[in-house]
Formats: C-alpha cells, structure tokens, sequence
C-alpha cells in the first residue's frame, strides 16, 4: 500500500468509541431530505423531493433518462447550481453542515477536501494549455499547502494510485496527449488529491468504451474498498449503478419512482419505470446481476 492510500485509509477509519465499546453509527457524510429545485426564469419545480443518507464508504446509485433531475440533485448538493436553478426546498447536508449556511469562501474549502466530483468531459474540466500533473500539484499546493517539489511527488504518487501506466511521464503531458480513459484518470486523480470523504461521480464512464468504463468502474470500487470513499454514482446506465452501489434511486421527471437496496431493487423492481429500465439494459450485460441468489 502506497503512503497516499495508507495517509486516506487512516484518516477515513477513524472511529468514535463509546465508554462500553460499541461503535456507534457514523454520521452521514452526505444527506440530502426532501431536496425540491426550482427554475427561477419558469418559476417551475424541476426536482421534487429527493431523499437519502449515504454513510461513510458506501455507495448510492442513482439513475434515470436524460432530463430526470439526477445531475442537477448532485449540482445542488455541490453546491454549482446553473444560475438560475435554485433549492426551493428540504435540506443538504455535508459531513453534517447544512449548506444553506456556508460562505463562498467556506464552499472553496469544503470542496475537494470533504466532497469531490468526476464528470463525464474530463477534457472541459482540465486546461489544455498546462501539463496535467502541474494541475493536480496545483490543487495540492492551494488546498494543503505543500510546498512544489512535495505537490509534484504526491501528485505522480496519485497518478500511479489510479493505474496510470508510467505516472512520471503522464505528469508531464498535456490533454491532447492523452486518450478519454487516461484523462478520466487523471480527473480522478485530482478529484481524490485532498482525500475527500465523498466523490459524486456523474455519467463519469459514459463517454469511454466498453473496456475503458470497465476499469474506471474496477477504479472507483477499489477506491471505496480501500479508502472509505463514500460514493454517488450517477448515471442512465443502470448496468453501471448495479456495479457500485448499495442502495438506487431511480429518478424520473424529477421524481424518485422508486429507491431500495440495489439488489432487491433490480431482483424485484415495483415501479413500471424501473421494470423498463431493467428491460431495455439486458442487452448491456445487466444479466449477470440479476441472476437467481444461490441457495445456502
């Protein structure tokens, strides 16, 4: 285990001892309760009452057809709304902060460090013009302080800890240089770097092929396992979310028709939608995680 994993291990395994030494249950990293968002310039309601807690180092997928109101659900919980959108109702809350709260200088340090995203355009969120490992060391130097030589090592450290092939080499490239798959890595890379306790990751595998998606999906599931890292899995592929998570929601038109374990969920779904979603995904693969439980 690199010293970066073990830096993040150590920090997200901390635990709370009670005087008879029970754990008690960690506090929600991310909870959103009764969520409502609304188009100022409409005066509509987009998103209507989205719930749920996610724990430390758990996983919750939520999916649906494009327009449905997951990437704006996780805009607001980022706190990067488009102008005009804003919560109309209920509540987030981040590591137990209420973000209606927070200052814009607050929101700076909030995030990266307590709540990072990936997104599905790895390219518009790097500069072209700057190597990609100057611009990890960049959030390194800004968010902890470290000094240049430090951010470099630890940014090279990050890029071989999401399987770059040859991260001193990666470090000194530039976007143009480097395939969706590496990029998306790299974005990682920079999502994970001050070690945040949640990672939303949106339609981050949607652009890649087939085999990529696959290993950015391995990527993200050994990142949890090994670190904690709590997860939102945002996607129209409900084969992706089948993959990652422990508990789905399955928006549509800006309602949660249905929310369960992933498993009971895909094994017995209640809502037309759903039983829709699961119909139309047998073709990508989503068969293997709905075969019959084996009998102990």
């Amino acid at each position: 285990m690199t010293t970066l994993s073990q830096n993040i291990v150590t920090r997200h395994a901390e635990r709370t001892v009670t005087a008879d030494g029970a754990v008690p249950a960690a506090e929600p990293v991310l909870a959103l309760r009764d969520v409502r968002i609304s188009d100022r310039v409409t005066d509509r309601e987009i998103v209507h009452g989205v719930s749920f807690e996610l724990a430390p180092g758990n996983a919750v997928g939520i999916v649906g057809e494009s327009g449905s109101g997951k990437t704006l659900t996780c805009r607001a919980a980022l706190g990067i709304l488009p102008p005009h959108f804003d919560v109309s109702g209920g509540s987030i809350e981040i590591a137990g902060t209420d973000i209606a709260t927070l200052t814009p200088s607050q929101w700076t340090g909030l995030r990266g460090s307590t709540i990072g995203a990936v997104f599905q355009d790895p390219a518009s969120y790097l500069n072209p013009s700057i190597r990609v490992g100057a611009q990890i060391a960049e959030v390194l130097r800004a968010k902890l302080g470290l000094k240049r030589r430090e951010a470099r090592h630890r940014a090279v450290e990050l890029l071989r800890a999401v399987r770059l092939r040859d991260p001193e080499l990666v470090y000194g490239q530039y976007t143009y240089e480097l395939s969706g798959g590496m990029l998306q890595r790299v974005l990682i890379a920079a999502a994970i770097a001050v070690e945040p306790r949640t990672l939303i990751a949106d339609e981050a595998t949607t652009a890649l092929d087939v085999t990529v998606q696959a290993e950015i999906l391995d990527l993200l599931a050994e990142l949890r396992e090994r670190t904690g890292l709590a997860l939102v899995v945002v996607s129209h592929d409900l084969a992706v979310v089948a993959q990652l998570c422990d508990e789905v929601l399955v928006m549509r038109q800006g309602v949660v028709v249905e929310r369960g374990p992933t498993r009971s969920v895909l094994h017995d779904p209640q809502h037309a939608y759903t039983r829709l979603l699961i119909d139309e995904h047998h073709q990508y693969g989503l068969e293997k995680f709905l075969a019959p439980k084996e009998s102990s």
